[in-house]
């Protein structure tokens, strides 16, 4: 099983890349996100969290492995969840994927059907089988995924930002206000260097508006 993959990028195509990993060179399936990020990448070296399964039918005999990358673990672990959904599968989560994982989260977490449902391949139906199924398991991907913009939260901060939600579950917060409160904090543009730092700063902020 490969699940990360570091290498070269040789080319972007529309919906795969080209990675050298002497002395063999891999072809990865990308969502369209990713793509639009690696774009300005040739030449550097990458890294991508993959998924290796098999693509065809058994019975006709005939089975093709296919590795897909993501540039974030976190955005492996929702496709995986996104796939786990009657109706959707690799192929129709890996085509749907044009929006950035924290967009799509949101969504899901809003219980936008109509916004959902514009997503390439998932139609009403499928969005509400989605809905249904992922919406309690969303705050998290709404909150953590997308922050590595410029000002944003770095990979670094990602498990501090992810600990602290679920101490602030732990204390009794609602998922809901749990990512208000963190929302409201990493406005800041700080760097948090453990849990008790973030969860100080969260409180101090909350009695500040008392």
């Amino acid at each position: 099983m490969i699940t990360k993959l570091t290498g070269k990028l040789l080319s972007v195509e529309d919906d795969s890349v080209t990675v050298s990993v002497e002395p063999f060179e891999y072809e990865v399936l990308i969502p369209d996100f990713n793509r639009r990020q690696l774009q300005s990448q040739l030449g550097t070296t990458v890294s991508f969290h993959t998924i290796h399964y098999m693509e065809g039918n058994p019975a006709h005999g005939r089975m093709t492995p296919r590795l897909i990358g993501f540039l974030r673990k976190v955005e492996r672990e929702f496709f995986e969840m996104f796939c786990s959904v009657d109706g959707v599968g690799v192929k129709k989560a890996l085509r749907a994927m044009v929006k950035p994982v924290q967009d799509v989260a949101v969504l899901i977490e809003e219980q936008d059907s109509k916004g959902l449902s514009t997503l390439p391949g998932i139609g009403a139906a499928t969005s509400e089988r989605i809905i249904a199924k992922l919406r309690r398991k969303m705050p998290k991907f709404a909150l953590l995924v997308g922050r590595d913009e410029p000002g944003g939260v770095v990979d670094d901060q990602r498990d501090v930002v992810e600990d602290t939600y679920r101490a602030l579950c732990a204390l009794g917060h609602s998922e809901a206000d749990a990512k208000k409160l963190l929302d409201a904090a990493l406005e800041s543009k700080k760097r948090f260097k453990d849990v008790n730092a973030l969860l100080t700063a969260i409180y101090e902020q909350s009695h500040g508006r008392d």
